[in-house]
């Protein structure tokens, strides 16, 4: 499956926020959120409810799901 599993990229779009802003926020590498910026990788659930958070949108926001 290639879906796009979390809405990130689109998000930091909206707010005009940048994966190295976000990195920064989260004190993670920015390796780390290039990953979950393209979809290679998810964050677990605890990282993606901070990054919700950081980003000040829900969880669901954050999270694309089927029949939604």
């Amino acid at each position: 499956m290639t879906e796009d599993l979390n809405r990130l990229k689109v998000i930091l779009a909206e707010k005009k926020k940048s994966n190295k802003w976000l990195s920064e926020q989260l004190n993670i590498g920015q390796a780390t959120v290039s990953k979950w910026y393209t979809n290679r990788s998810q964050p677990s659930l605890d990282m993606a409810t901070r990054i919700a958070d950081t980003l000040g949108v829900s969880l669901d926001e954050l999270v694309r799901r089927e029949n939604a």
